[in-house]
């Protein structure tokens, strides 16, 4: 089990996991008064409303960061539309649950959002980790 670091501000608390993230700054981009990774904390919940920053945490690329109601009742982590992204120069992302079967035939489940290799340079295909950045991959 890999790092993994939660921050709440009583409504939602976002959690993010340190090994499944290939830094693509969508989130730094997206709200740079909360999300500072030269400060530590690097996350700063309070700098935006719950709306904005669960907004923001759907768009992270490898599901490194993703968030729960503390309410128990609110079930509005558990919807995410499915939807299917290209990022310019990066990977393929898709938004939603799915079940992944490898060539060997090892299947998982993955929520929220899915990084797909598209630069084909990934140590860790299917999925991206980040190698395009280095490769400088145009697409």
């Amino acid at each position: 089990m890999g790092k993994t670091k939660e921050y709440t501000n009583g409504e939602t608390t976002i959690v993010w996991e340190a090994e499944k993230c290939i830094h693509s700054g969508i989130c730094v981009r997206g709200l740079p008064k909360v999300f500072q990774p030269k400060d530590r904390p690097w996350i700063k919940i309070d700098a935006a409303s719950t709306d904005d920053l669960v907004s923001q945490v759907k768009q992270c690329p490898s599901g490194a960061l993703s968030y729960y109601m503390n309410d128990e009742t609110d079930r509005t982590s558990e919807s995410l539309e499915t939807k299917i992204e290209v990022l310019e120069n990066g990977p393929l992302l898709v938004y939603g649950t799915l079940k992944v079967t490898h060539r060997d035939g090892f299947q998982e489940t993955k929520n929220k959002t899915t990084a797909f290799c598209r630069c084909g340079s990934s140590e860790n295909k299917p999925y991206c980790d980040g190698a395009h950045v280095k490769k400088e991959f145009k697409g």
